[in-house]
């Protein structure tokens, strides 16, 4: 077993969850850097950090995650934080979107619950002790034109959160979301400049968030907040009050 703590962050090679691989590393974490199709982004990752490891995964697919879970077992011993930050967003409005879409949006949420139930199983509820923090959107609370399956997810991912915290009442084990706003990512910078200024102009810091700002209260919420359980802590620059 790791003398260190361990965080685990899903997506993690790229954005949001890059940054919280950074982040996690600051604060001492031996990071487990998840990915699915980014090899060379994740491997960069690892470059960057101290004492990081790679973890691929499809996390769609269960039994891609119980191989994952396996390895963590006998290679790592230990999960300290899971940073449950993977996502896709698969965008057509409600008459063009098909079924298959609808459901391979699904799945990645379904892949997102098993992974939990698996690393509470063997890590978490074994230690008495544990941080789960969900990365979830602003558009899950507002909705968004375009993208319906997508904000149910999101939404879902809250109120994932809320019910598993006061399932694991008693256990030691907090569970909360960050829901950022409009962040600087690869997938924000291909949106049309007509449509940024549009968002932008709802933002009260006049400014789009950067990955670093939303790494900064997932780094919180796994060193410190201890009295902090089953919340939704929104980083959106004033986009959405909560």
């Amino acid at each position: 077993m790791m003398d260190k703590p361990v965080a685990l962050v899903t997506g993690g090679a790229t954005g949001i969850g890059a940054a919280c691989c950074r982040a996690l590393s600051v604060e001492g974490f031996h990071v487990g850097i998840h990915y699915r199709k980014s090899a060379e982004q994740a491997q960069k990752i690892q470059s960057e950090i101290k004492d990081g490891f790679l973890v691929k995964a499809d996390l769609a697919n269960i039994d891609d995650v119980e191989a994952m879970v396996a390895m963590l077992k006998a290679d790592v011993g230990r999960i300290d934080v899971l940073v449950n930050n993977a996502g896709q967003s698969i965008n057509a409005d409600i008459l063009s979107m098909k079924i298959e879409q609808f459901d391979e949006q699904r799945a990645l949420t379904r892949g997102i619950w098993y992974l939990t139930k698996r690393i509470l199983r063997q890590f978490m509820l074994r230690s008495s002790s544990g941080r789960i923090i969900n990365i979830s959107s602003v558009v899950g609370h507002t909705g968004n034109a375009g993208q319906i399956p997508y904000t149910m997810e999101k939404a879902a991912l809250d109120a994932f959160t809320k019910s598993l915290a006061q399932e694991l009442r008693g256990r030691n084990i907090l569970v909360n979301s960050v829901a950022p706003g409009f962040v600087e990512t690869e997938m924000t910078r291909e949106l049309p400049e007509e449509l940024k200024s549009k968002i932008l102009a709802g933002i009260t810091l006049n400014r789009s968030g950067k990955p670093e700002e939303i790494a900064e209260v997932v780094a919180f919420l796994a060193t410190k907040g201890s009295y902090i359980t089953g919340s939704v802590i929104h980083v959106n620059g004033g986009l959405y009050g909560g």
